[in-house]
């Protein structure tokens, strides 16, 4: 646990209301902490200092969080590390044995010839992570509901997590079922009366891209003020994870529909992408804070995950991408293109000021890494290839999605961390 606030520190937080110099440099330190794996807990009066920083009068900390059964080790920062091999305990489960991988993540099973991407764990500087136990994991969600909300990156990690759990579970004792036009996930473990669900909204808010089944539309637009749309589905979970991201990297601006998709003519504007996406941020900690108890639930936030799709960001050939990559990126500070840092500023500022406390899976950086890790051809086609595009795989690579077993199971190894020792 790091050392809390001096009294001091917190007349600064106290005034900041008061002084938007005050404000703008919190926001900085909550952003700079965002990019660098900085642990904290997006609460205006919980930001955390510096480990080892001499410290004053402490003041009165809130209650420990739900489901939390200890503490990370002090001054540790888990989502600063490296890659280190592992051929013990790697993979964590095997592709064939997990019967809910959906067949975009199968990559032994379309072909991949290799298995290396497998064989690697995340090593923290100078402490551990606590190994995941899927029997606790279980146990603590008896009788409670876990649900992923956002795009087919969450949805890979919910995926990567009931492989961690099902063959705990007899075969007659779990089910998994698709509800509300594919929107609605549902994977349910009877004896545990328990439910880990996936939700369907790239954008948090209510956009043109809804549809779970037909949402390849490159004209984007998300509709301001319409979490509820999808809010009213996730009332009643104990657990939320959320994410979303590259739904908006349209460019460099967004359309935001003001009023309803229902109405003939519509009024929809175009703002810069950093300003949509803190409307939607704001969107999602205000349904956070009016539907969520703080005593009893937990809500996560799993950061930008990287594309591998310039092979020119890692020093590699013009054109060249993630196909073909077998080795991960030495370079501890590399931090690819495609993952906006003005994105992870607006997620700070936004969060700072969150009166719910979110704890953020920081799992962009650990994730820069690996460009071996990435679906790439091994998976299904949905449509058939042409001549060109099999003369030239680069051309079809999937360079935003990760094979499992694999990197998402450790962004689940994060989020156990985080949930039971924060």
């Amino acid at each position: 646990m790091k050392p809390p606030l001096s009294s001091s520190s917190s007349a600064v937080l106290r005034k900041a209301r008061l002084s938007p110099y005050v404000f703008t440099l919190l926001a900085f330190i909550v952003f700079v902490s965002i990019l660098y794996g900085e642990d904290f807990m997006c609460s205006l009066g919980q930001l955390e200092p510096t480990p080892g920083r001499a410290m004053s009068k402490p003041v009165k900390r809130r209650g420990k969080l739900a489901f939390a059964i200890g503490k990370g080790e002090e001054g540790c920062d888990i989502f600063s590390g490296r890659w280190v091999r592992d051929e013990l305990t790697r993979p964590l489960y095997e592709e064939s044995e997990c019967p809910y991988i959906q067949p975009q993540l199968t990559c032994q099973e379309h072909g991949r010839p290799d298995k290396d991407y497998q064989k690697w764990r995340w090593q923290p500087h100078g402490c551990d992570l606590p190994s995941f136990n899927a029997t606790l994991m279980l146990e603590t969600l008896r009788g409670k509901r876990m649900m992923f909300v956002g795009d087919s990156l969450n949805r890979g990690q919910y995926i990567s997590m009931i492989c961690l759990l099902h063959k705990l579970i007899p075969d007659d004792q779990k089910s998994m079922k698709t509800h509300k036009n594919g929107s609605l996930t549902i994977f349910k473990a009877r004896d545990y009366n328990t439910s880990i669900e996936f939700y369907w909204a790239p954008f948090l808010l209510e956009s043109n891209a809804d549809n779970a089944i037909v949402h390849r539309i490159s004209d984007r637009v998300v509709r301001k003020g319409s979490i509820n749309k999808h809010g009213k589905n996730w009332k009643g979970v104990d657990i939320l994870v959320f994410n979303t991201y590259l739904w908006w990297m349209t460019g460099l601006e967004m359309k935001v529909l003001k009023g309803s998709f229902e109405e003939e003519n519509k009024e929809i504007i175009e703002v810069s992408t950093e300003e949509a996406y803190g409307m939607g941020m704001r969107s999602m900690l205000r349904w956070v804070r009016k539907n969520m108890d703080r005593k009893k639930t937990r809500v996560f936030f799993t950061s930008m995950s990287p594309t591998h799709a310039k092979g020119i960001d890692w020093g590699g050939e013009q054109g060249e991408n993630c196909y073909n990559q077998t080795t991960m990126i030495e370079d501890p500070n590399y931090w690819g293109s495609d993952s906006r840092k003005s994105i992870m500023k607006v997620i700070g500022e936004v969060f700072s000021k969150s009166k719910y406390p979110i704890t953020f899976l920081n799992i962009t950086q650990l994730s820069n890494y690996r460009k071996d890790a990435h679906t790439s051809i091994y998976k299904k086609q949905w449509n058939p290839l042409t001549p060109e595009q099999l003369a030239n795989p680069i051309s079809y690579a999937d360079c935003t999605h990760w094979c499992l077993p694999g990197l998402q199971d450790t962004w689940n190894e994060l989020l156990f961390a985080k949930l039971f020792y924060p």
